[in-house]
């Protein structure tokens, strides 16, 4: 168990910079289906958007628990 939170920043890092490639370069990834996300915060001024995709995370995230599993 400790060894999947290890590895879910690690699966977030990993959606975020290929995501950012793919989805800036206006590629939807077909079945990874990678999408922007707008966040907005008015009382503060801030907005900001970045590129996701579920299915690349937890291909991201499994492949980061299995590594994590191998170095224990």
């Amino acid at each position: 168990m400790i060894a999947f939170f290890k590895a879910v920043p690690f699966g977030a890092l990993l959606t975020i910079l290929i995501a950012l490639f793919m989805g800036s370069g206006g590629a939807t990834g077909g079945m990874l289906e990678i999408f922007r996300v707008d966040v907005y915060f008015p009382e503060y001024g801030i907005d900001f958007d970045f590129y996701w995709s579920w299915m690349l995370f937890i291909g991201g995230t499994m492949l980061a628990f299995f590594i994590v599993l191998m170095l224990d």
